[in-house]
């Protein structure tokens, strides 16, 4: 198991394959068995590195307000750390607040941006659905595998849910293995519920892809196109009928969008 001092923390990380570096950052709870089908097709032709944001899995979990900003410079220590001057990175969901953080605070380290299923907060954003909000909060009574499919039911497409209980029970099965204490969850999800980056958001010069699903009940689309209409010179690609985990529910068009992307922007010899 490796894990490397950042910010007076243990963080856990992984790395896959060889070239240039792909950092990929999780979102709100989850921790690196989230990416198990986008780790087969891009450590083909890159060098994937994930790590446990602080407060999940393998990483250290302290008992103090986190924000969107700390959990940033833990992504820069990570990557400096392993000594890579530049990436490409790649935030989920909380993720993707992290990255837009990221890249406004550290450009000389990305080189290009993809944003999933995310926002930019504040009073611009459109918030997530009450009955999303009652489901990931409401857990009072229910055992902790009975609030982890509460959550997963509003996270994926009624659909997919509905249509694929083998993966979702796997996945639950793989979030008790490792389970996240209700504090470290309350505090990352009191650092999305402050954070507020539009008008950083608007200065980021890296190369930006943004995809999401139309079905996402979690951080509805519209945020998406918000943030293609303040990020110059992103696309916005969206995904019918996938809900807020589109990476795992259309994982093959995700991976071949994100795989043409960053093709297109190549690292300096």
């Amino acid at each position: 198991m490796s894990k490397i001092n950042v910010n007076g923390i243990q963080l856990y990380y992984e790395e896959h394959g060889a070239g240039e570096p792909l950092l990929l950052i999780e979102g709100l709870g989850y921790a690196t068995w989230m990416w198990y089908r986008q780790v087969p097709d891009l450590n083909r032709e890159y060098r994937v590195i994930l790590f446990d944001n602080r407060g999940v899995g393998e990483s250290d979990k302290p008992d103090l307000p986190y924000t969107i900003e700390m959990m940033a410079a833990d992504a820069a220590g990570v990557l400096r750390s392993l000594g890579i001057r530049r990436a490409h990175i790649l935030g989920v969901s909380m993720g993707g607040y992290i990255a837009q953080a990221f890249a406004s605070q550290y450009p000389d380290l990305t080189h290009t941006l993809t944003l999933v299923c995310t926002s930019f907060g504040g009073p611009r954003a459109a918030p997530m659905p009450r009955s999303t909000l009652d489901a990931m909060t409401r857990v009072t009574g229910l055992t902790p595998e009975e609030a982890i499919l509460q959550g997963m039911s509003v996270a994926f497409a009624p659909e997919f849910f509905s249509s694929h209980q083998a993966e979702v029970r796997k996945i639950a099965g793989w979030r008790l293995a490792r389970p996240t204490p209700r504090y470290a969850w309350e505090h990352q999800f009191n650092a999305v519920a402050r954070a507020d980056l539009e008008e950083r958001t608007a200065g980021i010069q890296a190369p930006t892809l943004i995809l999401t699903g139309d079905a996402d009940l979690v951080v509805p689309a519209k945020n998406s196109r918000l943030l293609a209409d303040t990020i110059p010179g992103s696309r916005l690609v969206v995904f019918p009928g996938a809900g807020h985990l589109v990476f795992i529910e259309q994982a093959t068009e995700f991976n071949r969008e994100v795989l043409a992307f960053l093709g297109q922007h190549p690292m300096p010899a």
